[in-house]
């Protein structure tokens, strides 16, 4: 099997379709596209999303905090805790576990998270590091936005600049080799761009103004996430490419690869659709963060606008970081 998430066909087949019990209290259930169940708690909603790091080798702590509270983030609820499972390889040392729950300990505390539980283990079972956290959140009962809520019509709106996660991840992994296109100062932004990976503002913003669905964007890049929301939504989409925010240093390094940067994994970025988004752009510039508005849901398939052309897009079959083929 390739490398990366089951694609859509192949998810409904196997895993959704092994699902014998279904319970009232379950408000809203895994689906694809769905970030997060939610639990009906009487006055509250409990929100819970799990995920794993395994495309990134550094700050991997850092970046496990980050992409699961996002997906809390998504449903405009807050994240609470967090239960972290650590497989180490049996050549790992206590300094580098240290150092991994170091990173955790940090980045949970800058957004008033409690690490709760967990498993750490040391097994033969896994070659490198790999890193798993299941978040738990809350949001008032009827207030949680989900990604099968986009409607005809809406704009959809992306925050900050697209595939912020996979620039930083690939300067860190390949940073010899991008020297060569790349200046120092760019490749410092790169760097930096860890900083920018969580979307737990946006996602408050988003469920106060009342959005129709968000969705964290994560595998599978822009394209991925359209995808997602379309399917949970029983929608279409149609974007513009010109529209699309992507960082200088990001095209350079996409084009270094051979990869398409609206499929490259891009936790940082909210993907929102809502009526009036001019307002709601408004809205989160006036909090400094930066938004655009790249097209609309509609009833075709796909849409890409290209120099005028309207080009039909298929789903990522995978994202692009596992496309990476580097000669020694």
């Amino acid at each position: 099997m390739k490398e990366g998430k089951l694609d859509f066909d192949d998810l409904r087949r196997i895993i959704l379709n092994n699902k014998s019990v279904r319970r009232d209290e379950i408000v809203v259930r895994n689906d694809v596209g769905e970030d997060c169940s939610i639990i009906d708690f009487g006055n509250y909603e409990g929100v819970f999303s799990t995920d794993p790091i395994t495309g990134a080798n550094e700050n991997i702590g850092k970046l496990a905090v980050h992409i699961n509270c996002n997906d809390i983030a998504s449903s405009g609820g807050e994240p609470i805790g967090i239960l972290v499972t650590i497989l180490a390889p049996v050549n790992s040392t206590l300094q580098e576990i240290n150092k991994v729950m170091n990173e955790i300990d940090e980045e949970a505390a800058k957004i008033n998270v409690e690490i709760i539980g967990g498993h750490t283990e040391v097994t033969s079972a896994v070659n490198k590091m790999v890193i798993s956290v299941t978040v738990i959140g809350k949001n008032l009962k009827g207030k949680s936005v989900k990604t099968a809520g986009a409607k005809l019509g809406d704009d959809i709106i992306v925050t900050k600049t697209l595939a912020l996660e996979g620039t930083y991840i690939l300067i860190n992994d390949y940073e010899e080799k991008l020297k060569k296109i790349l200046s120092a100062e760019e490749i410092e932004l790169g760097k930096s761009l860890i900083n920018k990976l969580s979307v737990l503002e946006e996602g408050k913003i988003g469920g106060e103004f009342g959005v129709n669905s968000m969705h964290d964007i994560t595998e599978g890049g822009l394209l991925g996430g359209l995808f997602e929301v379309a399917m949970a939504s029983n929608t279409g989409f149609k974007i513009s490419k010109d529209r699309i925010p992507i960082l200088e240093i990001t095209r350079k390094i996409c084009e270094e690869f051979q990869i398409d940067p609206l499929r490259l994994i891009s936790s940082g970025s909210m993907l929102i659709t809502s009526e009036n988004g001019e307002e709601l752009v408004k809205q989160l510039k006036d909090k400094g963060i930066e938004a655009s508005i790249i097209g609309k849901i509609c009833d075709q398939d796909g849409i890409l606008i290209d120099n005028g052309n309207e080009i039909k897009v298929e789903p990522p079959k995978r994202d692009e970081l596992f496309n990476i083929r580097v000669e020694n």
